[in-house]
């Protein structure tokens, strides 16, 4: 049965709340299980397993689900199912020649790719998840198609679930035989959710497709060729453009511990430094992205209607709206990483000394959930090419200062989060820029800007006198933690109030749903 956009998007929203809590608390216990220096074997080859996958996938999962939506609004399920069969039947053979190519060409990236030799079963160990995903991905796909978002997000909650609980099982029964061992636990662990999640959303499809009724006969089959120009007219921007994003993480991922080992860090050293930055700094980093991408994944229907009434005015306040409130949400998450680093990475991880990468990184914490909002309205506005121009850009000039910074001794790691800081407010001033252009958004510098800076500022004096009066040390016990956090929040939230940046206009808006 065909549910409405609102329930699918709780469903979702619901389901990817979920696993994030979930992910979350996973990275916590992973790492003080495995250490840095696992988490970040992990972390250099996991890049190039997701680069495999938009090879063997390429963009044909998200054909399907518009294909299949067309077919199923003309009423005509045997044109859906023929999409859907030829789809599937490529995506068999893609996917099973890339992990084919994965294995032949393991030895060669081990030598001149990745920059750890002991990664190498922790990598062969990810391949069979290739065709895993990709037989998974098509009957997402179908379901979503069929606008039916209920098995997506149970599949999606299913294997997240069995991902941690596998992952830490095996990492804990290999961690006896090393460092290496306990990675390839936490890589079974990712394959054996994926799996589950194949079986299970097989099993609803198996139940609950719809059938085929006999009206379906009166329209014509199309010609596989013709299907096969359909989804290749989808699937080729799609590709392209998370091959790209893939692939500059794949860079990071490769460039980041070699330039630390330039600097002058060992093998290990290096390898745990990385594995500090991306499991905890950066993981702790994305937590405010639970409400960003949220938010930026509601504005491309609401900018899109926005725009098919042909209504600029409703498109820049929603524009602005959504801005507004990523720096209300954002700007307090920068103010207590920036001040609460050591504490944060200390008190949840057990490596406070991740806390000074969480600081630089902080700096550009506000562009990050930027960069996601003003994506979704671009995307929104059906033009995706320009932040995947502008991620583009921002990646050149990120990874051109991670070759310089990080390689440099008295920076290291923390010339790295410089670097990535950068790009994130490079590519949030291009997405700025270019809504700027298109819609002749004028920002009230105040109410948006202004006023949110004030009470973050206050805040910040809070939080910092609280630290300082009760003596905070990166070994602080959670109470002290949190009186502090809520001190600044307190504070900011007064603030907020008493200089107008959330108004009574703004509570009667959200209590009607009309943001």
């Amino acid at each position: 049965m065909k549910q409405s956009f609102v329930y699918g998007a709780l469903v979702l929203l619901l389901s990817g709340l979920f696993n994030r809590v979930l992910g979350f608390v996973y990275q916590i216990i992973m790492i003080r299980l495995i250490h840095p220096e696992g988490i970040g074997l992990f972390a250099m080859v996991y890049p190039v397993y997701v680069l495999a996958l938009v090879l063997a996938t390429a963009g044909v999962p998200v054909a399907i689900s518009k294909l299949v939506a067309e077919e199923a609004a003309l009423s005509n399920m045997r044109g859906a199912y023929r999409i859907f069969k030829a789809c599937l039947a490529g995506l068999v053979i893609s996917s099973s020649l890339v992990s084919v190519l994965c294995f032949l060409i393991t030895p060669a990236l081990l030598k001149y790719v990745f920059p750890n030799p002991k990664v190498y079963y922790i990598f062969l160990s990810l391949i069979p998840g290739v065709l895993i995903v990709a037989l998974g991905s098509a009957l997402k796909g179908f379901f979503q198609g069929m606008q039916q978002m209920t098995p997506s997000a149970l599949t999606q909650s299913l294997e997240q679930l069995l991902r941690v609980v596998s992952g830490l099982f095996f990492a804990r029964l290999l961690l006896p035989k090393g460092v290496e061992f306990a990675a390839v636990g936490a890589s079974l662990g990712v394959v054996i959710g994926e799996m589950s999640g194949l079986l299970l959303i097989a099993f609803i499809f198996i139940r609950r497709r719809p059938r085929v009724s006999k009206k379906t006969s009166l329209y014509r089959a199309q010609p596989l060729k013709q299907i096969c120009g359909r989804v290749s007219s989808l699937a080729v921007p799609v590709t392209l453009t998370r091959f790209i994003s893939t692939l500059f993480l794949s860079i990071d991922a490769v460039l980041i511990p070699q330039r630390l080992q330039a600097g002058g860090l060992s093998l290990a050293d290096a390898t745990a430094a990385y594995g500090q930055f991306v499991g905890i700094a950066q993981s702790i980093l994305f937590v405010p992205g639970i409400v960003t991408i949220s938010l930026a994944t509601a504005l491309i229907p609401a900018v899109s209607d926005a725009l098919a009434l042909n209504n600029i005015r409703l498109v820049r306040s929603r524009c602005e709206t959504s801005i507004r409130v990523t720096l209300l949400a954002g700007l307090p998450c920068v103010v207590i990483f920036l001040l609460l680093a050591d504490e944060l990475c200390g008190f949840i991880f057990g490596y406070a000394e991740a806390g000074a990468s969480l600081k630089v990184l902080a700096l550009g914490g506000i562009f990050l959930y930027l960069q996601q909002t003003t994506t979704g309205i671009l995307q929104g506005m059906g033009e995706a090419s320009r932040p995947f121009r502008n991620l583009v850009i921002a990646s050149a000039c990120k990874i051109t200062g991670i070759f310089y910074l990080t390689g440099l001794p008295h920076l290291g790691i923390k010339g790295c989060a410089a670097a990535i800081a950068s790009g994130y407010l490079i590519m949030a001033c291009l997405n700025i820029s270019d809504i700027y252009r298109l819609t002749g958004l004028k920002i009230k510098l105040a109410k948006v800007v202004l006023k949110p800076l004030t009470a973050a500022a206050v805040m910040a004096a809070a939080v910092y006198t609280f630290k300082n009066y009760y003596g905070l040390t990166a070994q602080a016990g959670f109470l002290h933690i949190a009186g502090c956090l809520l001190a600044g929040m307190i504070t900011y939230l007064f603030l907020l109030l008493l200089n107008g940046s959330v108004d009574k206009n703004d509570v009667k808006l959200f209590k009607n749903g009309s943001y």
